[in-house]
């Protein structure tokens, strides 16, 4: 079952280092272990960049091992020098609580908290906070030498451009974590990104300092992820993908992965579904046999919007991009439609009737009263997806959703969002 999981991981591409794979094999093979991922409180959401250490948390949960999932209400006070060129900004405690709140909730979608292994979710404010400035120093300061720190390659990479004290003792404190977990949920792994190697090392050198020789203790990281064309990994057009609905909508979630290159979707199905391995590979023989289906990018973005956002948000957002695939707008509720064109070029205008020709010029739908009326006419223009073609049509209070905004068509794409006032 073990070999089936680090094969399972190999084949996924999802292990980029290992601090010793050999006596990681021997360790999965002769118990069901606890293992952890810790995510620093920056926001109050995760965007998706965070979630494949998660994910394979997850995967290591469906075999049978514990996860345990590290939310740093104390790391995220001192903030984490790695992949970074500057200092980052100190948050607020207030700000860190809410945060924390926001991760909390979006890592019980992911794992399961109620089986024999269900994941603990702990936070190391609790162990962290509690911790006198002496005791830092004498019971855990002693055991790390500046050396073996300034060979830490997110500290040696900040040393030209400044790195204040309190980032340069960031890898300590992780250090304690991963010692702390050890001692008390005998955890004996700890899963990150590839950037936390330093991290994730220096906290095996404390627990092998602070434990008989023979302890055994792991580590593992994950590759970061890429794209086929070079561009980074985890932004849309308007910024990043974040897990929070209120953040990236459902529907805005759904069509970042229904977006995804032909050259990339195999490789995102094996990093973030849970879909098997002939699973995948069925879906590699459609996008090379059929590319034009796009079943592959379909399959991508169902799973992953079930899996952050439910079936229900998932349903919405196949019946708005349906609906605007169709043009047929009628199928959606108002709500929908404004989620749908959120990001369109919009214009306010008051709630005075009009005739439709007056109002798709004032809009700047039509460039003038000559083609406004051709437009009409010739069926070019629809009014919350009810095509318009009397040029005596007036617009009214039955035209505007909620009272608020109306959707405009000219052609087949060209939206605009009226909002009344």
């Amino acid at each position: 079952m073990t070999n089936a999981l680090l094969e399972d991981l190999t084949w996924r591409g999802l292990i980029y280092q290992q601090t010793d794979a050999e006596g990681l094999q021997e360790l999965l093979d002769s118990e069901k272990i606890s293992l952890y991922c810790g995510v620093d409180p920056t926001a109050d959401s995760m965007h998706i960049g965070h979630i494949v250490p998660l994910l394979t948390l997850r995967r290591f949960q469906l075999h049978g091992h514990r996860p345990i999932l590290l939310v740093g209400g104390a790391t995220g006070m001192v903030g984490d020098p790695s992949g970074r060129s500057e200092e980052r900004v100190l948050q607020t405690t207030e700000q860190i609580d809410k945060n924390v709140s926001g991760i909390k909730t979006q890592m019980e979608r992911i794992f399961d908290f109620n089986t024999e292994n269900g994941a603990k979710m702990v936070n190391n404010h609790d162990w962290i906070g509690p911790m006198s400035v002496i005791e830092f120093l004498r019971d855990f300061g002693k055991l790390i030498n500046i050396n073996y720190m300034l060979g830490k390659d997110s500290i040696a990479s900040r040393l030209d451009s400044g790195l204040s004290f309190t980032e340069f003792a960031y890898t300590l404190i992780q250090g304690i974590d991963f010692n702390h977990l050890f001692n008390t949920y005998n955890c004996k792994v700890q899963v990150g990104g590839s950037d936390q190697w330093g991290n994730i090392t220096t906290g095996l050198e404390m627990i092998r300092k602070t434990h008989e020789e023979e302890t055994k203790a792991f580590g593992i990281t994950i590759p970061l992820v890429t794209k086929a064309d070079g561009t980074k990994f985890g932004k849309s057009a308007s910024g990043s993908v974040w897990l929070d609905a209120k953040k990236t909508s459902p529907y805005e979630f759904y069509q970042f992965w229904i977006n995804t290159a032909d050259a990339d979707v195999i490789k995102y199905m094996k990093i973030f579904t849970f879909l098997d391995r002939s699973e995948i590979e069925a879906f590699q023989e459609t996008i090379e046999n059929e590319p034009h289906l796009r079943k592959g990018q379909i399959a991508l973005a169902e799973e992953m919007t079930r899996l952050i956002h439910g079936q229900e948000a998932l349903e919405q957002a196949v019946r708005i991009s349906q609906a605007l695939f169709s043009g047929n707008l009628k199928e959606l509720t108002a709500g929908e439609m404004k989620e749908a064109f959120k990001d369109v070029p919009s214009v306010e205008m008051s709630k005075e009737e009009k005739s439709i020709v007056d109002f798709i010029v004032e809009a700047g739908v039509s460039p003038s009263k000559r083609q406004a009326r051709e437009d009409v006419t010739n069926g070019a223009i629809s009014v919350n997806g009810e095509k318009i073609t009397d040029v005596a049509y007036v617009v009214g209070e039955s035209d505007r959703l909620e009272d608020e905004f109306m959707i405009i068509r000219r052609g087949k794409k060209n939206y605009k969002m009226i909002q009344f006032v």
